[in-house]
């Protein structure tokens, strides 16, 4: 390969960066899943986020990416603030 030439399927570094947010997310919900004192509903949950994931994994559009991001964290909030609660 020439010096300065990527191969085709090389991701650009906003491509990247938004794959790091993504993965950054999965493993924050799978931590914080972990947390979930049943054992039945830890594994129901980790099933359904790594189905949700599954299903958006071809999802290219740049706006539609932002928003499942969004979603995400926002979801991943709720879940902690329900744990939190839980404990006390």
């Amino acid at each position: 390969m020439a010096a300065g030439r990527l191969p085709p399927a090389a991701l650009t570094l906003k491509q990247f960066l938004r794959r790091q947010q993504v993965l950054q997310l999965y493993r924050k919900i799978l931590r914080a899943i972990r947390e979930v004192p049943a054992e039945q509903d830890r594994r129901y949950l980790k099933d359904w986020v790594r189905e949700e994931f599954k299903r958006n994994k071809d999802a290219t559009e740049e706006d539609a990416i932002r928003m499942m991001i969004t979603q995400g964290n926002m979801q991943l909030q709720e879940l902690q603030r329900t744990l939190k609660l839980a404990k006390s």
